[in-house]
């Protein structure tokens, strides 16, 4: 892994320079007391004092809606215009922290675990993700205790850590050094400092070993039922995670032609498992929280051996009745 250090004022530079050879740039952007990630068109929109946005950076690979394919119909044969991979543009993600970039390699497990998914697997190849080490952390973040750490470059194409009156560059992947390479002027030698002394200090809050060890023969536990008692089920967690991936296909009909939408949806909404007969396999929200806790920490594993959670503590923030799933997860541990 090569270092190398950039002031914040080339930093600047270098992205307005991205920005004016076509490459769509996404970083957070402030706005109220939300930070989000915008399509900018100016660094003076980019927000770098939060400690976490509200969305995570997945809607990027993968859109709340995006059409798979197209379709006209015409005495009896049907025509196909398939997902255009020549819309998808060259994407910088940026300010990316490292437990959102870490969340695409779940995202990638899933969608290619058994076909590959063209439209996320597209945008992949053509997104660079310019991620920024935590210096600053609060009471939800646990990212030390599911093999994290503020520093992580895991995820990252290129990773900055803030230093004194610039960045720490580690260049992680090929995509990243090629990034670098292209705009060499802008950055200089390796600093020769321990990024460790710069990182926010995340305490470890559960033995991610313990709860694997009890999470997986926990199937019938009367504990999911005592934590889901004030679970409204209203997706909030799913919608801001950087790891779910469930969604819901739809036809958007009009007469003759339509389009086959592809919707984000959670595995927490009561109408998820419904069956067309009416019979509904996860009928109560305890059934609902249960699932989310396995599928993120027992069936991913096992399936296609990552976890479906990089403890960012965008869930335990967005829910209107305080569940905290680091909590939730320390009590599974130590039972």
């Amino acid at each position: 892994m090569e270092r190398k250090y950039i002031s914040h004022n080339s930093l600047m530079n270098w992205l307005t320079q991205l920005n004016d050879e076509g490459s769509q740039i996404y970083a957070p952007v402030a706005k109220g007391n939300k930070t989000d990630y915008k399509h900018i068109t100016s660094v003076e929109e980019i927000s770098m004092d939060h400690i976490q946005t509200t969305q995570s950076a997945k809607a990027i690979a993968f859109p709340r809606t995006e059409k798979l394919f197209s379709y006209t119909k015409k005495e009896g044969d049907v025509t196909l215009q398939n997902f255009d991979t020549t819309t998808i543009p060259e994407t910088v993600v940026f300010g990316i922290h490292p437990c959102d970039a870490a969340g695409f390699k779940p995202l990638s497990g899933i969608f290619n675990w058994d076909t590959p998914d063209l439209p996320f697997n597209e945008r992949m190849k053509r997104t660079t993700l310019i991620a920024v080490s935590c210096t600053q952390c609060d009471e939800f973040c646990f990212c030390t205790s599911v093999n994290g750490n503020p520093g992580n470059t895991e995820g990252s194409d290129i990773l900055l850590t803030p230093i004194k009156e610039g960045y720490l560059v580690e260049i992680i992947t090929e995509k990243g050094e090629n990034l670098v390479n292209k705009h060499i002027s802008f950055f200089e030698a390796d600093p020769n400092v321990n990024k460790e002394e710069y990182l926010a200090k995340v305490p470890v809050q559960f033995s991610l070993e313990e709860l694997h060890e009890k999470i997986s023969n926990m199937f019938e536990s009367p504990v999911w039922k005592q934590q889901s008692e004030r679970c409204l089920g209203c997706g909030a967690c799913a919608y801001v995670c950087p790891t779910c991936a469930c969604f819901d296909i739809q036809e958007d009909a009009h007469g003759s032609s339509g389009n086959r939408l592809r919707c984000w949806d959670s595995c927490g909404f009561s109408l998820f498992t419904m069956h067309t007969s009416g019979h509904n396999p996860r009928e109560v929200q305890s059934q609902r929280w249960r699932q989310r806790l396995l599928h993120k920490f027992s069936y991913m594993p096992e399936r296609i051996s990552v976890r479906g959670c990089t403890g960012c503590g965008r869930c335990s923030r967005a829910c209107p009745v305080d569940m905290n799933i680091a909590e939730h997860l320390s009590e599974i541990a130590t039972l």
